[in-house]
């Protein structure tokens, strides 16, 4: 497979650059990042040689694992490695290779409001199983707040994935951010980012 037909999602090449200033801060601490969701890699290879002090490693559906590891072994850098299978529906979820232990970072963007109520859970509950004491959680996508979409652009778009599947949605911040608490991450920072997106970042106790 060459680059001209990999998988491309516009979308990460617009939003990787403020993403990527917000884990500089993150995981400056970090050794060890899992991404759950790295669909077409572009994150995967953009934050990877950014962020060079650390090791990435992509996971994704079976399905999606072929456009995956070949833009991986085309563009991946040296500490970017090779992508594992990861259903949330199924498990299980990966340790570190190279020492079975728990990860000190994940990160997951745009993956909430896409897949089911029961898969979002099981998200964070794989989330704690695997992520090391004083790891740091950063999730990138929209949220509502206080029942409310922040703006009229987001109601549309949660209304468009309710028609593809009505178990998906933009979901409420306060709904995962007791997910997350259940798991003993304590949210950190909520950063504002571009097209109506936020970027929660907690931290575990």
């Amino acid at each position: 497979m060459n680059r001209a037909s990999l998988p491309f999602s516009a979308a990460c090449e617009r939003n990787r650059a403020p993403i990527l200033a917000v884990l500089h801060q993150a995981f400056r601490d970090s050794r060890e990042v899992l991404e759950i969701g790295s669909g077409t890699g572009q994150h995967a290879v953009h934050f990877a040689a950014a962020l060079s002090g650390l090791h990435w490693q992509p996971t994704e559906r079976a399905a999606q694992l072929p456009g995956l590891r070949a833009r991986i072994a085309l563009e991946g850098s040296e500490n970017l490695r090779a992508p594992l299978e990861l259903e949330l529906e199924t498990g299980p979820w990966p340790a570190d290779p190279t020492a079975g232990r728990p990860w000190d970072a994940a990160f997951s963007a745009n993956t909430l409001h896409i897949i089911a109520v029961a898969l979002v859970e099981r998200f964070f509950a794989g989330v704690g199983a695997t992520l090391a004491p004083r790891a740091h959680l950063a999730v990138y996508g929209p949220f509502r707040y206080a029942g409310r979409f922040t703006t009229e652009s987001n109601a549309q778009f949660d209304a468009a994935l309710k028609q593809r599947d009505p178990d998906s949605g933009i979901r409420d911040a306060e709904w995962v951010q007791q997910l997350a608490a259940a798991q003993r991450f304590a949210l950190v920072a909520d950063h504002p980012m571009p097209a109506n997106n936020q970027l929660l970042v907690w931290q575990r106790g």
